[in-house]
Parts: C-alpha cells; structure tokens; sequence
C-alpha cells in the first residue's frame, strides 16, 4: 500500500460536477492498493498515519499529529500510485490491484482509520472519474510505502 498524505487547511472531491465530500483543516489522503497488500499494511499505515507529527504546535514547530488538532480526513483512492514508468513513456498499473480486491481492502482502510480517529472519515467513491481539489497547507506532502517500514 503506498499514501500520498497532504495537509491540507481545506480539501473536496466531486464526481460528474457535484460534491461528494469535503474537509476543512486535517489530511488528504491518496491511497494505492496491490495485489501483495494484507491486513498488515492497513494496520502500519493506519498508526503511522493518525500518530504523524505534521501540524504546528503553539511554538510553529511541525510536533502535533491529527488526533492533536482534532483535524479532519479526507481518503480517496489511487491507483496510479503504483504505476511503473521504467519502460517507456505510458505507465503500466500491473502491480495495482483489481476492484475486486481493492474495493474491500479500500473500505477496511477506511472503517479502521475512522476508527482510529474515532470519527467519520470522508472519502472518495472507488474507481469514480474524481475532481479532487485542496489547499496543500505548508506545503505539506509525505509519501508512505507499507512494503518499505525501514
């Protein structure tokens, strides 16, 4: 599983001109599902994601995690996070998951993410053509790859 995490002070996706959810201050999170993706990795990112010092303390200094600020979330999911480029010039999504694994391991992300922060999280419709806009606060923008923990 690979997340593109952004802080965002204000993120929304639409589908087809209407809005399908949106946040105010909190994370954007893009997330990329493979086939090799287990339980494991939704729990690793789960923590790393909720536990992640990336908002400003009292001081300005990056030391407070989304549970710290009460921060909202916004997850939408990505595929093309796993694209290759080594060869050519058209990436190829081999190593993403087909809907029929994906769409499960997607909606446990999201269920046990809420659950962590003990809130509705909003999300993004799975393999809908998705209009995503946000103000990257910072900027702020972190990959996580659950196969690469060291």
């Amino acid at each position: 599983m690979r997340v593109i995490i952004q802080r965002v002070s204000k993120a929304s996706v639409s589908i087809g001109g209407q809005l399908k959810a949106s946040i105010r201050q909190g994370i954007l999170v893009l997330l990329g599902i493979e086939k090799a993706d287990e339980q494991e990795d939704i729990d690793f990112l789960v923590k790393k994601i909720i536990n992640l010092r990336i908002f400003d303390d009292e001081n300005g200094v990056m030391n407070c995690s989304i549970l710290d600020i009460d921060g909202e979330v916004l997850c939408v999911s990505q595929f093309t996070l796993h694209a290759s480029t080594k060869k050519g010039n058209r990436p190829s999504y081999i190593r993403a998951a087909k809907p029929d694994f994906a769409i499960p391991m997607y909606q446990t992300f999201c269920a046990e993410l809420s659950k962590a922060l003990k809130k509705i999280i909003q999300t993004g419709e799975f393999g809908a053509n998705m209009q995503v806009e946000l103000i990257n606060d910072g900027p702020v923008t972190i990959s996580i790859d659950s196969k690469n923990k060291e």
